[in-house]
C-alpha cells in the first residue's frame, strides 16, 4: 500500500504495489498547517527542495524513553542530513507546549528542526502511537511516500527491560536504504515508550 503526504497541504491516498506500512482510512485533503514551530509559525514544508528523506521522530518531553533517543536521534540527524536527510522532532502530546519545548530543548541540548503537532496531524499522517517513534517518508513528487514506521532501535525490549547497548539500529539502516534506493527494512520489533496523549475535538 502507498501513503501520500502533500508537502505543502496534507493529504493522505491509499494506492496498491507498496510493500511499506500499511496506511489507515484515507481523510482526503486538509487545506491546513501541518504543524507549528516554536515561535507558533506553520510548518508546511517537511521537505525542502534537494530532500532524500523526511525522518519524523515523535518525542515527549516528560516520558524517560523517549528522552533517553535524543542523542541516537541528534547522531542521526548530525550524520545524515548533510546526505539530504531531514529530520524532524515531533512533539504530538497537548501538554508539550512551545514553552515546555524549548525548556526541554535547553535541558537536552537539543538544536534539531523542530514541530509542535497541535492537530495532531503529522501523528495521523505517520499512524504514530509511540514516544518514541520514527517514521521515514520519501519524495514522490510533490508528495512523501511512508517507507517506514515503527522503533529506532531494540536496546529495549519491553517496558523495564533495556539492553546495556542496541543490537540492531532499525531507523538506521531504513534511512541507509532509502539513500541506497534499496528495499526498505521493516521494524524487527515494536516501539517501546510511552503512549502518545489523543487531543479531543
Amino acid at each position: 500500500m502507498t501513503v501520500l503526504v502533500r508537502t505543502t497541504l496534507l493529504m493522505l491516498a491509499i494506492g496498491a504495489g507498496f510493500p511499506g506500512p500499511s496506511p489507515g482510512p484515507s481523510p482526503g485533503p486538509i487545506s491546513v498547517p501541518l504543524a507549528t514551530d516554536l515561535n507558533g509559525h506553520p510548518v508546511t514544508e517537511l521537505a525542502p527542495p534537494g530532500t532524500r528523506a523526511v525522518v519524523l521522530f515523535f518525542a515527549a518531553s516528560d516520558c524517560p524513553i523517549s528522552n533517553r533517543y535524543i542523542p541516537e536521534m541528534q547522531r542521526l540527524a548530525k550524520q545524515f542530513e548533510p546526505l539530504g536527510v531531514r529530520v524532524w522532532f515531533v512533539y504530538p502530546n497537548p501538554g508539550d507546549t512551545a514553552e515546555v519545548v524549548r525548556a526541554h530543548d535547553r535541558e537536552f541540548a537539543i538544536g534539531a528542526y523542530t514541530a509542535l503537532d497541535r492537530s495532531q496531524t503529522l501523528t495521523r499522517m505517520a499512524h504514530a502511537t509511540i514516544t518514541p517513534e520514527a517514521a521515514v517518508f520519501v519524495p514522490h513528487g510533490e508528495s512523501l511516500r511512508e517507507v517506514y514506521r515503527g522503533r529506532i532501535d531494540d536496546r529495549y525490549l519491553a517496558l523495564g527491560s533495556e539492553r546495556p547497548q542496541a543490537a540492531h539500529h532499525d531507523l538506521e539502516e531504513a534511512i541507509r536504504a532509502v539513500l541506497a534506493a534499496r528495499a526498505v527494512p521493516q521494524p524487527g520489533g515494536p516501539s517501546v515508550g510511552c503512549s502518545i496523549v489523543t487531543r479531543q475535538p
